[in-house]
């Protein structure tokens, strides 16, 4: 009975709350996502179930399920059927709504980044390489391999074409620490404009599979970014190869007026 009368007296309470005040959902979901942040559950535990959280609030179950589902839309939880809700792993991600490096985006959400090189020569350019840099074929240009890390699990084969002589200058910068953009911009003195990126999905081969720690034939995210600097001239070309496990990209994009 007394959870009854709590939810009376909740629920009262929500109809007389001006418009835009805090709904009942909504503050289940903020305060279950401050636990989170806090680190009250660890990534994989089990939260309280429907039935306790309905308990607790005094709150119907549709209520209980708004709340959750909105968490797992913002990927903090995972549900499975039969068992309960889980708190997800806290997988880096990077905004494709911004031309950043790989370090610059995970330092700001906290994460630790190394990477590791395995390639660095020069050679002349491939026709797709000369074509994206504007090149003549066969005109040498420096290919950087860096296996990306976040906080020691490997993310990400970044494979960059430069112009030779831009290539060789950012070749002698720390590239386990930094980003190649950083270089360009501070050590070369390159303003960055803007980058063009396609993305689609491929196999890894057995090279890529060890590198990356995962299964020959896994699938994984490739990238491919072309960079150009402030004035359009294009500097840097790259095939990123991401394993989806453990790594997002994300965009938030807005719907435009609507066609005639």
């Amino acid at each position: 009975m007394t959870g009854q009368v709590h939810f009376l007296a909740t629920s009262a309470a929500a109809s007389s709350r001006p418009a835009g005040a805090v709904t009942l959902h909504t503050r289940i979901r903020d305060e279950l996502r401050e636990r989170i942040a806090a680190g009250s559950w660890r990534p994989l535990d089990r939260i309280p179930s429907e039935s306790m959280l309905m308990r607790q609030y005094g709150v119907s179950r549709p209520t209980v399920r708004q709340a959750l589902g909105e968490l797992e839309h913002e990927r903090l939880i995972f549900r499975v059927a039969g068992k309960g809700s889980f708190v997800a792993q806290n997988r880096p991600f990077q905004e494709l709504d911004r031309l950043q490096g790989f370090a610059e985006a995970m330092r700001a959400l906290g994460h630790a980044t190394v990477n590791r090189v395995v390639g660095l020569q020069r050679l002349p350019a491939p026709q797709r390489v000369a074509e994206r840099l504007g090149l003549a074929r066969g005109a040498p240009v420096t290919e950087i391999q860096r296996v990306r890390h976040a906080d020691g699990a490997p993310v990400s084969l970044d494979v960059t074409w430069l112009p030779a002589e831009l290539g060789e200058r950012v070749a002698r910068a720390d590239l386990a620490t930094r980003d190649i953009f950083t270089v360009l911009e501070r050590d070369c003195g390159l303003a960055l404009g803007h980058a063009d990126l396609a993305i689609d999905a491929m196999p890894a081969d057995a090279r890529l599979a060890g590198l990356l720690g995962i299964a020959p034939g896994a699938a994984v995210l490739r990238v491919e970014r072309l960079t150009h600097a402030r004035d359009g001239t294009p500097l840097d070309y790259e095939h990123l190869f991401c394993r989806g496990d453990n790594f997002q990209y994300r965009l938030r994009v807005h719907r435009g007026p609507i066609g005639t």
